[in-house]
C-alpha cells in the first residue's frame, strides 16, 4: 500500500430545510444521501415534512416539494470515492490519465484540452505518430485513450495543474468536470483553483463563453514504484458496470494489487469512482538539468522528446528504455551521433570474444539547451542480446472499439499483441555488427492491419462481455 494514499469521499450538494415542523407535530424525516464506508463524519441532510390533520393533501404537496428540490439540486444518491495521494515535494512525475472522448475531436483539440503534445498522446497509445497531418486526425466519440500529463503537488495533493480550459456557451462547473473531463476533476477543484466566489460558484451556473479556467486533474506518482518495479500510474474513472477484477484484467494486473494500491477495504466499485492503476514502465537516468529528466514510459508504448527529434519505447520484451531518432526528425534536430564514434543514436555493435559478448551502444542521455545528449558505452555480457523488439504501432483509430496496446509482462512473449514487431539488431558474429532500426508501422509491415483488426475485434468482444 502506498505510504501516502488515502480515500476521500465527498457530497457536493447541500439541501436547505424545506419547512420547519410546528410544535406538537410528528415529523416525517427522510435521508436523501448515504455515505460510503470510507466517508466517516460526513453530514446526512434530513428534510422535515409537517403532517397536520389534512395529511392526504399536504402529504402530496410535501412529496411534490421534495421531488422538485431533489431534481433542482441534482443530489447524488451515492458519493463517489477517489484515491488521492498526499504530497509535499514540488517535483512532478510523469503520469497517465484514462480518458474517453465525449465527442468527435481532432487530435489537436484533444491535446488542447490537456495542454499536451498531440504526438505525445499518439505515442502513449502506441498509435502511429508518423502518419501525415496527425493533429488534424478526427478521433471518434467514445474512444478510450491514455493521456500523458506531468503530475505535480498542489495543496498537499497530487494533481495535474498545467491544464487550461476556455469555456464555451452553456458550460458550467458541473458540465466541465463531468462531461468535458470525464470525472477526472470536480466542480469544487475548478472553483477553488480559480478563486470563484460569486454566483458562478454554483456548479450549475453558466459561464461566459471565452473564460479561461485552470482545471486541476486527478493523478498519482507514488514514487514511481509498485511491488519494487518501476511504474507509471494511470488514473481511471470507473464506468457503469466496471469491477475491480475487470479493470485489473484490462490493464494486465491483479485485483489484489489494485485493492492494495488504492487502499480499498472491499472490491466495491461504482460509476464515478476514481482509482489508480499501476503500469510497468521503463525509467530513465538522465541528469537533473535535462528537460526530460525523470522520463518514464509505460510498457508497450512510446514517448517523444527533444522537440520531437527522439522517440523512446518500452518493452515489450523487457523494461529497458530504448531511444532512437523519431520518424519526424529533420535538419532542425541537433546531432545524434555519439562522440568519437561513427555510431548514431540507437546503434549498437556486438562482438564475440573469448570472455563473452562485447556490446557497444550509442544511447540517449537527455535534452538540454537544444542539444541532444548521447552516451557511448561498452559492456561485456555473458551472451549477446537478441534483436531489439519494438512495441507494435497501430493506425489511428476510426472507431471507438479500440483498446490501447499494453505490453505483456517484462519477459519475451512475441505471440502477444497480434503484430510481429520489426527487429533492430543483428545476430552475434565474430566481427562487430552495427545495427539500428525504426519501430514497426502499418506502412512498413503487412501484419499491421491484421493486428489492428484483431485489437478492434477483441475490444468489441470485451465491451460486450463487460
Amino acid at each position: 500500500m502506498p505510504a501516502h494514499a488515502f480515500k476521500a469521499s465527498s457530497l457536493y450538494t447541500r439541501l436547505a430545510t424545506l419547512a420547519r415542523a410546528p410544535a406538537q407535530q410528528s415529523p416525517v424525516s427522510r435521508s436523501l444521501a448515504r455515505t460510503q464506508p470510507h466517508a466517516s463524519a460526513l453530514p446526512t441532510t434530513v428534510i422535515m415534512l409537517p403532517l397536520p390533520p389534512h395529511r392526504h393533501h399536504l402529504l402530496l404537496l410535501a412529496a411534490t416539494a421534495v421531488a422538485v428540490a431533489v431534481a433542482s439540486v441534482r443530489l447524488p444518491l451515492v458519493a463517489s470515492k477517489s484515491t488521492l495521494e498526499s504530497c509535499s515535494s514540488s517535483t512532478a512525475c510523469p503520469a497517465l490519465l484514462s480518458y474517453t472522448l465525449y465527442a468527435d475531436l481532432k487530435l489537436a483539440e484533444l491535446a488542447a484540452l490537456f495542454s499536451a503534445d498531440p504526438l505525445a498522446i499518439l505515442a502513449a497509445n502506441s498509435i502511429d505518430f508518423a502518419v501525415p497531418d496527425p493533429a488534424d486526425r478526427i478521433l471518434p466519440a467514445g474512444l478510450p485513450l491514455r493521456v500523458p500529463v506531468p503530475c505535480a503537488c498542489s495543496d498537499g495533493i497530487r494533481k495535474a495543474t498545467s491544464v487550461r480550459y476556455v469555456s464555451r456557451p452553456g458550460d458550467t462547473l458541473a458540465s466541465i468536470a463531468s462531461t468535458v473531463y470525464g470525472g477526472l476533476t470536480t466542480p469544487e477543484w475548478i472553483r477553488d483553483s480559480n478563486g470563484i466566489l460569486d454566483a458562478k460558484a454554483n456548479p450549475d451556473a453558466a459561464f461566459d463563453a471565452g473564460t479561461t479556467l485552470f482545471v486541476p486533474l486527478h493523478c498519482a506518482c507514488f514514487g514511481g514504484i509498485d511491488n519494487g518495479l518501476p511504474t507509471v500510474y494511470l488514473t481511471y474513472v470507473a464506468g457503469k458496470g466496471d469491477t475491480v477484477t475487470a479493470v485489473a484484467q484490462r490493464y494486465r494486473t491483479t485485483a489484489t494489487d489494485l485493492l492494495s494500491v488504492n487502499d480499498m477495504a472491499t472490491a466495491d466499485l461504482a460509476a464515478g469512482d476514481i482509482i489508480v492503476v499501476p503500469l510497468p514502465a521503463c525509467t530513465s537516468s538522465f541528469p537533473a538539468f535535462t528537460l526530460d529528466y525523470g522520463m518514464a514510459v509505460a510498457n508497450g508504448s512510446y514517448a517523444v522528446s527533444a522537440n520531437r527529434c527522439v522517440q523512446c519505447s518500452c518493452g515489450p520484451g523487457n523494461l529497458d528504455l530504448f531511444c532512437v531518432p523519431a520518424p519526424l526528425a529533420d535538419t532542425t534536430c541537433s546531432s545524434m551521433q555519439c562522440a568519437n564514434s561513427s555510431m548514431m543514436l540507437g546503434n549498437f555493435t556486438l562482438l564475440m570474444t573469448s570472455s563473452g559478448c562485447s556490446v557497444t551502444s550509442c544511447s540517449y542521455g537527455g535534452f538540454v539547451n537544444g542539444t541532444i545528449l548521447t552516451t557511448l558505452t561498452t559492456a561485456l555480457k555473458p551472451q549477446c542480446p537478441g534483436p531489439h523488439q519494438f512495441p507494435p504501432l497501430i493506425p489511428p483509430p476510426t472507431s471507438s472499439f479500440f483498446e490501447t496496446y499494453l505490453g505483456p509482462s517484462p519477459t519475451p512473449m512475441p505471440s502477444e499483441g497480434g503484430v510481429n514487431p520489426m527487429m533492430a539488431g543483428m545476430a552475434p558474429t565474430s566481427t562487430p555488427a552495427e545495427s539500428s532500426g525504426p519501430p514497426p508501422t502499418v506502412g512498413r509491415q503487412a501484419g499491421g492491419f491484421l493486428g489492428a483488426t484483431a485489437l478492434a475485434l477483441s475490444s468489441l468482444v470485451a465491451s460486450l462481455l463487460w
